[in-house]
């Protein structure tokens, strides 16, 4: 089996653990269901909780929670949204294909990165390189292809996984607090901590296939001496999903205590697809974003401590 990547926050999707933060958008609400059916915690065939249930778990109106569903309805990940019956997951996520190439619309990552590298996954060998700031993303995509592979449905004989994320020993960029210079240690800790635990599961769940299924598998990880402004996934050689992290000003609760920070939301960060043969632009920009990555890695970069 498997470990589940997520944060409290994704812990259920009827009940958590501990007090949640309240949430006021349907947008918000369905970024947080879309999670958690990504990464597993709600699965395809699975139904919703009642819509009742929802809306006291997000502290918002059940009219909201419809907006939401129907948003997760229209992505095809849900079914049967309606004011009766409880919603279902959609059944066999992840395996459709998201279409690339100058006409392709961006979307944002929890929809259209998890079904991206399960494509990849199909591959004999897989070949996946990312740079980002925690590796959340990623964590939850793979998800999707490890279901695959313990069904049945997937069978890679080799997987070669490098993921490039900020140093420990940098001051960050983001996340940063909007008037509190002091604060600025606790919000590097915290992030730090979810850095830090975000690579030990994608490692373990990554490496628990040589044991259950007799795969290749290397992953590696290194540090940059900065923070990366942008996410990049290049797979199997052929595809470059990149995406911006947008800066926004929100608050958190850490360690029992409120902070106003700007940070951004990297799993709804919008992420454009270039695809090797979808013409010159695109054949290029796949190219060139190898060929920046292998320099990143190759040079400035070092080897990533755990170590808070």
């Amino acid at each position: 089996m498997y470990c589940s990547d997520v944060e409290p926050e994704h812990a259920s999707a009827s009940g958590r653990k501990g007090q949640q933060r309240p949430r006021t958008s349907h947008r918000e609400v369905a970024d947080e269901l879309r999670a958690r059916i990504r990464s597993g915690v709600l699965r395809p065939g699975q139904r919703m909780p009642t819509q009742a249930k929802l809306a006291d778990e997000f502290g918002v109106e059940r009219g909201a929670v419809r907006q939401a569903l129907r948003i997760l309805q229209a992505e095809r990940l849900l079914t049967n949204v309606s004011k009766g019956a409880p919603a279902t997951v959609a059944p066999d996520l992840g395996m459709s294909r998201v279409p690339a190439g100058p006409t392709a619309p961006p979307q944002p990552t929890m929809v259209a990165l998890a079904p991206r590298i399960a494509e990849a996954f199909a591959a004999e060998h897989v070949r996946i390189d990312a740079l980002c700031l925690t590796s959340v993303s990623l964590t939850l995509a793979i998800g999707e292809p490890l279901r695959q592979i313990h069904a049945g449905r997937l069978n890679p004989a080799k997987v070669d996984v490098r993921v490039l994320l900020p140093s420990r020993d940098i001051d960050l960029a983001f996340p940063a607090p909007v008037t509190d210079g002091s604060a600025a240690a606790r919000l590097r800790r915290h992030w730090l901590t979810h850095r830090n635990a975000q690579v030990q599961v994608l490692r373990h769940n990554l490496l628990a296939l040589r044991s259950t299924h007799g795969i290749d598998v290397d992953v590696t990880f290194r540090a940059l001496p900065f923070t990366p402004p942008v996410k990049l996934y290049l797979l199997n050689g052929t595809e470059a999903l990149f995406a911006y992290y947008t800066l926004e000003r929100r608050e958190q609760l850490i360690d029992q205590e409120q902070f106003q920070m700007y940070d951004a939301e990297g799993t709804r960060s919008m992420l454009f697809a270039f695809e090797r043969g979808a013409g010159a632009r695109d054949t290029t920009f796949v190219e060139q974003s190898h060929l920046w990555f292998d320099a990143l890695w190759e040079t400035i970069s070092s080897q990533l401590v755990l170590t808070n």
